[in-house]
């Protein structure tokens, strides 16, 4: 005899790719409990690549001087192999402590509660949800969970630029320590530095990722090209991770300078997008574009995967 679990993994062997959807669709909780959990597996997956995104991103910052030696990383595997040569490999994962603490948070929320909200903006007796609904739904839960996390993208950002300084120039030992010094040197509203411009990027990134997802998704099943499994999760979470790059970089680009700039440095989030545009020009905005999409491509595709067979596998549990 086949086991309950075997079972619902064999149910379609020609298309079914993982657990079926469940009868009885998952609870807020269980949403919210499986986007961390998915959050935190995707940036295990692919932390490396973000490191190598801010690290490209803040080169050639006005504050360095620039010569020819200043550009130490030259595209995404070069960025990668200079920083196992030059720091070794765990340089990759610098600021992982914070990221998961964020994704925990922040993940939890802006996923997790997308669903739940997206009902609330949808007008009784809709037999779906509309793009409005959508797009709402991902704007507040964005902008709610950049309120919550902030601090923990603030550290994850410093701790990460904090690797391309010399050993004696580096400004944290850990990542408690990097709370305790932004705390102390730039007080409590330090740990909230560039809120304004995350809430923006997010809100992008919220649209660009879940209502992407959920369109492509909802018009794969509509039009039976795919059934509700993983390979559908997949193709969806790929469009999902190439618009929510192509709309966000320049809003990242301008929020990872900000959030890594010392006390004084830029007077606000305006003159950093000046700066950055006297600079580089347009091209300055899209600088990292590579590892952006290499890194939100593949963190979407882990992270959805993970989150669908993450409720199925709860409510499986439950059942």
């Amino acid at each position: 005899m086949m086991s309950t679990a075997e079972l619902h993994l064999s149910a379609h062997p020609t298309t079914m790719v993982g657990l079926k959807p469940p009868e009885v669709p998952p609870t807020a909780a269980v949403k919210f409990f499986s986007a961390g959990t998915a959050g935190c597996t995707a940036d295990l997956v692919t932390f490396p690549l973000d490191t190598a995104k801010v690290q490209l991103q803040i080169q050639g910052e006005v504050r360095i001087p620039r010569g020819a030696g200043t550009v130490q990383y030259r595209g995404v595997l070069g960025t990668l192999s200079t920083m196992v040569r030059t720091e070794g490999p765990r340089s990759l994962y610098s600021g992982l402590a914070a990221g998961l603490q964020r994704q925990m948070s922040f993940a939890s929320i802006r996923i997790g509660l997308y669903d739940s909200v997206k009902q609330l903006y949808t007008p009784k007796g809709a037999e779906s949800a509309g793009l409005g609904a959508r797009v709402l739904a991902g704007c507040t839960t964005g902008a709610v969970a950049v309120t919550c996390a902030q601090p923990t993208d603030v550290v994850k950002v410093r701790f990460q630029a904090n690797g391309a300084l010399p050993a004696g120039a580096r400004r944290y030992s850990g990542t408690v320590d990097a709370y305790c010094t932004i705390a102390r040197e730039e007080g409590v509203r330090g740990l909230w530095r560039g809120t304004l411009p995350n809430i923006a990027r997010n809100a992008i990134i919220n649209c660009g990722e879940l209502v992407t997802y959920d369109l492509v998704k909802d018009a794969l099943l509509r039009a039976q090209l795919m059934t509700d499994n993983v390979p559908c999760h997949f193709v969806a979470a790929f469009g999902a991770g190439f618009c929510a790059t192509l709309v966000a970089s320049p809003v990242d680009v301008v929020k990872t300078r900000y959030m890594n700039a010392g006390p004084g440095q830029y007077r606000n989030v305006l003159s950093c997008l000046l700066a950055l545009l006297m600079q580089d020009g347009l091209a300055g905005f899209y600088k990292g574009f590579v590892p952006s999409f290499l890194r939100l491509g593949s963190w979407n595709i882990v992270m959805f995967v993970s989150y669908e067979q993450l409720q199925r596998a709860a409510v499986l549990a439950q059942s």
